[in-house]
């Protein structure tokens, strides 16, 4: 497996695998959208055998809060395709985006997803708390690409446009 960043090229495959791997539509329209619109900072594709096998998208966000804005991103959607699934390539896909993103010199990532997954990774539902969110309760998770990013950090979490089409 080698994981990269998207090209043009891939688009339709990376539609593809989305589509797959939610069973719907709206996943793969939001990848479009967030692309189409420029707000994403970091999309990767796994490649196995020549075709992308899975997708990670990390785009930007702002957190609302008392003393101004801060930069942040969401990360959203991580797909594998349904056949390539449990085999190591959504966490191969996150830890990779994650240290792309640190590089950037990104600080801090939000999360909608299952809680046992992404703490492998660093998010927390505690770091998120503090968070006001659409999506809050236990699949509600954020890390901190530099430590201490998220300390005394209260507010509101404002997604990008695209992601509020979602059905």
């Amino acid at each position: 497996m080698n994981i990269r960043p998207e090209t043009a090229d891939d688009h339709e495959a990376i539609r593809d695998v989305v589509r797959a791997a939610f069973g719907r539509d709206d996943e793969a329209r939001l990848v479009d959208a967030l692309r189409d619109e420029g707000y994403v900072r970091t999309s990767l594709v796994a490649m196995e055998a020549g075709r992308v096998a899975g997708h990670i998208l990390f785009s930007e966000l702002t957190i609302v809060a008392a003393d101004g804005p801060i930069a942040a991103l969401a990360l959203a959607p991580l797909a594998v395709a349904p056949g390539r699934q449990r085999r190591g390539i959504g966490s191969a896909l996150v830890r990779h985006g994650l240290d792309v993103c640190r590089e950037q010199g990104q600080r801090i990532v939000v999360v909608l997803g299952e809680r046992r997954f992404y703490e492998r990774f660093g998010f927390s539902p505690t770091l998120a708390r503090p968070l006001e969110s659409p999506f809050s309760g236990e699949s509600w998770l954020a890390t901190e690409l530099a430590p201490g990013a998220l300390a005394g950090i209260r507010g509101r979490v404002q997604y990008a446009r695209p992601f509020l089409a979602l059905g």
